[in-house]
């Protein structure tokens, strides 16, 4: 099976549990539940909770039985869109190729709507974490990765970050913080699961997520079908791959980023192939 077909597998997979819990909530007033579904259900590549449960089956495990932390992943991505895209931060009118949240159902709406995800995801990190020692390990991972000493701080920052030149440690702070981490979380998460690899599936994870920022620096100002505003970093002055290298100095960053992922998945004790196949989608990627 090619690495396409699988990669749809396991979206479709994905997107079927996600629609499902949705049609579950339970929320009043309607305007909460509609803004919170508009973004969990506006598409996208699902890369995190697609990690995570691609992960699982290289390793045996069964990852049907895993959807919620699956869907808790997600909700914490979503929530960091939708705030992401608010006025007070990136300020961005659009996400995915539609309007952003807060342009939909106003800032108030689009904030609660992100606080909304956040404290459902934690509901779900809670309930599965009453399974055992290793859920609450994994929830624990999730939750460290997202919070003030990951993906917060990583944003906090970012917005810092204008006028401050072409900062490299900086750089790299933003990079790891507010992208790799929780990209390497789902991975480490499925090692806790499954008991393999979690060190060096967590390693992979945060350099495939420098790599995912990077090639995002890089098609902030060439890309084409992103479904947002283009070139917003260098107008806001921010602090990037292209602006502390160049541009070919960003590709070649990204270039030596995929290289050192592929290194990092040869020392893993299943087939890699799936993981390579994510590496080749994020340097390729247009979008």
């Amino acid at each position: 099976m090619n690495f396409s077909v699988r990669y749809e597998l396991y979206r479709g997979f994905f997107e079927r549990a996600l629609t499902e819990k949705c049609e579950r909530m339970d929320l009043s007033p309607q305007i909460l539940a509609e803004s919170m579904q508009y973004s969990l259900l506006s598409g996208g590549k699902r890369i995190r909770p697609i990690l995570f449960l691609s992960t699982l089956d290289a390793l045996g495990a069964d990852y049907a039985r895993e959807t919620d932390l699956a869907v808790a992943i997600e909700c914490i991505h979503t929530y960091s869109l939708i705030h992401d895209d608010l006025p007070a931060m990136d300020n961005d009118d659009y996400r995915r190729g539609r309007l952003s949240n807060h342009k939909m159902f106003g800032e108030g709406n689009a904030v609660l709507a992100g606080d909304g995800l956040l404290s459902y995801a934690f509901d779900l990190l809670l309930r599965e974490g009453m399974r055992g020692k290793d859920h609450l390990l994994a929830a624990l991972e999730l939750s460290s990765a997202a919070g003030v000493q990951g993906m917060v701080a990583g944003q906090s920052a970012d917005l810092g970050s204008e006028g401050c030149g072409t900062d490299e440690e900086r750089l790299y702070f933003i990079h790891e913080n507010k992208t790799a981490r929780m990209i390497a979380a789902p991975l480490a998460m499925a090692g806790i699961l499954a008991h393999g690899d979690t060190d060096a599936l967590r390693a992979f994870g945060r350099e495939l997520g420098h790599l995912f920022q990077i090639t995002d620096d890089i098609l902030d100002v060439i890309g084409v079908g992103m479904g947002k505003t283009l070139g917003k970093d260098d107008e806001e002055g921010k602090l990037t791959a292209v602006k502390v290298y160049g541009m070919r100095g960003a590709e070649r960053a990204a270039d030596e980023c995929a290289a050192r992922c592929e290194d990092l998945l040869q020392t893993l004790s299943f087939d890699p192939s799936f993981l390579a196949g994510v590496v080749g989608l994020v340097r390729k990627r247009n979008r």
